[in-house]
C-alpha cells in the first residue's frame, strides 16, 4: 500500500505508519506498549486472539515493522506461544 507524502510523493504504508505513531503517540504510552509486546505470551487466549494482540502490538515496535525483520518477526511469534502449540 501507498500513501502521498510531501510534494505528492507515494511513500509506503508502513513507513507512514511508523511516522504517524512517532508523531501522534507519547514516548511513554509507546514505551509501556513495546514493553507489553516483547513481554506477550498467548496465555489464555486463542492462537487467533494472541495473533491480533500481536499484530496490534507489533506496530508500537518500529524493528519488527520492516520486511527486512520479518523472520524476526515470525520467530517472536513462535516464541509467545504455548509450549503444547509449538510442537
Amino acid at each position: 500500500k501507498m500513501r502521498l507524502g510531501p510534494g505528492g510523493v507515494a511513500i509506503p504504508w508502513e513507513m507512514f505508519k511508523r511516522e504517524f505513531l512517532l508523531k501522534y503517540f507519547p514516548v511513554d504510552v509507546r514505551n509501556k506498549k513495546v514493553v507489553e509486546f516483547m513481554e506477550l505470551k498467548q496465555g489464555n487466549m486463542t492462537v487467533a486472539d494472541y495473533a491480533v494482540k500481536f499484530e496490534t502490538l507489533c506496530t508500537f515496535s518500529p524493528h519488527y515493522n520492516t520486511s527486512e525483520a520479518e523472520d524476526d518477526k515470525c520467530v517472536k511469534f513462535e516464541s509467545g506461544l504455548r509450549p503444547d502449540i509449538k510442537h
